[in-house]
């Protein structure tokens, strides 16, 4: 659906955008991340036809930015990390502006409206003056406006930014709820809402591509080992001698008692080996019962500082 090859963006002597190559997949929600000054907005930019770039082309269902501009621009909907909303505008009055600057000719105009207010859960607010608006709801605004037109792709900058927790996850959800008719990039520095809502992750550093893969490939690759956390009904001494004699694992821990009659055990493996089902055999024949098991894998923020601070690129 988009496809970035060999785009580089230069501001005078500064680099901003450094040869980037990759491609997001219809129907994906494609996370991508960066530290500030990395290059993302300006990546993002290029792909909305907002700028241009120094080099390389940008191809929208099958649309070249520069040679068909009205052609990707019909396709995307963008949300800026802060929406160009007209505060003395009420909702209603906003969105009608929206529709008539993207030049969408719908008969059924006030139909759509009522979709996009449902969904984004604006429609209580669509009278009111966006100036009178709480962070969440300007957001839900920006949002709404992007949704206008209905185009097959979405690209999002920060879009919780400033949000309370309870509708961080509101967004979370639309967010997923919206992947399943189009294809999205995210840009979040709120890395868990990224690994709760994307299938794959490229993330940027100085210009360039750092990493590109699926969150759980990326830490299988990056991590040096692989570890996991029991609570395990068992004697200490017991339960850690049973793992010790588990092929692949090459450390166990006891953490102590949190629960009664349990101990709860730290085990690391070698790297690439899965342990899960030989733990689970080996403790089942001894006759000690797992009550949890969770994975210490490498999680997104692990995997972000890792390849930022190192520049270890690590490209599938």
């Amino acid at each position: 659906m988009i496809e970035i090859k060999n785009v580089t963006k230069r501001f005078g002597q500064h680099l901003a955008v450094d040869n980037l190559n990759f491609t997001v997949n219809e129907g994906e929600i494609l996370g991508f991340l960066g530290p500030n000054g990395a290059g993302k907005s300006t990546t993002m930019n290029i792909i909305t036809g907002y700028i241009s770039a120094t080099e390389g082309t940008v191809t929208v269902d099958g649309y070249d930015i520069l040679d068909n501009p009205e052609e990707v621009k019909k396709r995307i909907g963008y949300m800026p990390e802060f929406p160009p909303l007209y505060l003395d505008m009420t909702v209603r009055e906003y969105l009608n502006f929206v529709f008539e600057i993207k030049k969408v000719d719908l008969k059924n105009r006030k139909q759509e409206m009522d979709r996009i207010l449902e969904l984004v859960r604006i429609t209580d607010v669509r009278d009111r003056l966006i100036k009178n608006l709480s962070k969440g709801y300007k957001q839900r605004v920006g949002l709404a406006q992007a949704l206008v037109g209905n185009p097959p792709v979405l690209i999002l900058d920060e879009p919780t930014v400033g949000l309370d927790p309870k509708q961080i996850i509101e967004i979370r959800n639309l967010i997923k709820q919206l992947g399943r008719k189009h294809t999205i990039i995210l840009s979040s520095h709120i890395l868990p809402e990224v690994s709760a809502v994307c299938q794959r992750v490229v993330i940027i550093n100085k210009g360039r591509i750092v990493a590109s893969d699926t969150p759980e490939n990326l830490s299988k690759r990056l991590g040096e080992s692989s570890k996991l956390t029991l609570r395990i009904a068992a004697p200490e001494r017991q339960a850690v001698k049973v793992l010790r004699d588990v092929a692949g694992i090459k450390y166990v821990e006891a953490q102590g008692v949190r629960e009664p009659d349990t101990i709860d055990v730290w085990i690391e493996a070698e790297k690439d080996i899965d342990v899960r089902r030989p733990v689970f055999n080996a403790l089942s024949r001894a006759g000690y019962p797992i009550l949890q098991m969770k994975s210490m894998d490498l999680t997104l923020e692990d995997i972000f500082l890792q390849v930022t601070t190192q520049e270890k690129v690590e490209v599938s």
